[in-house]
């Protein structure tokens, strides 16, 4: 079993910051692609950015240049740290791994974060 655990959310004012982290833990061999997305109320699930094992990244046009991905490979570690935050930021944010799985037989499949909330409001 992989597991995919979030923290970080919160209620935070405009303009302020919040970082989040998922931790990636389990039945790993490796982790590749990992990624954060966020659904607000009555919308889909949105791309928040994305980052390669090797460190490239993209990001949503409405979030690039306020928010920025990171991660630590030792730690299978995610991070999304959000500046400038907007009352249009709330949403649950959740995050995503493309991970080879060990056991018997070796599987890449794509996990799921269970979601944190994150409110901006005054």
């Amino acid at each position: 079993q992989v597991q995919l655990v979030e923290s970080g959310g919160g209620l935070v004012q405009p303009g302020g910051s919040l970082r989040l982290s998922c931790a990636a833990a389990g039945s790993i061999v490796v982790v590749n692609g990992m990624g954060w997305y966020r659904q607000a109320p009555g919308k889909e699930r949105e791309l928040v950015a994305n980052i390669t094992a090797g460190g490239s990244t993209t990001y949503a046009e409405s979030m690039r240049g306020r928010f920025t991905i990171s991660r630590d490979n030792a730690k299978r570690t995610v991070f999304l740290q959000m500046n400038s935050l907007k009352p249009e930021d709330t949403a649950v944010y959740y995050c995503r791994a493309d991970v080879l799985r060990g056991g018997p037989k070796l599987i890449w499949s794509t996990y799921w974060g269970q979601g944190t909330q994150v409110t901006i409001s005054s």
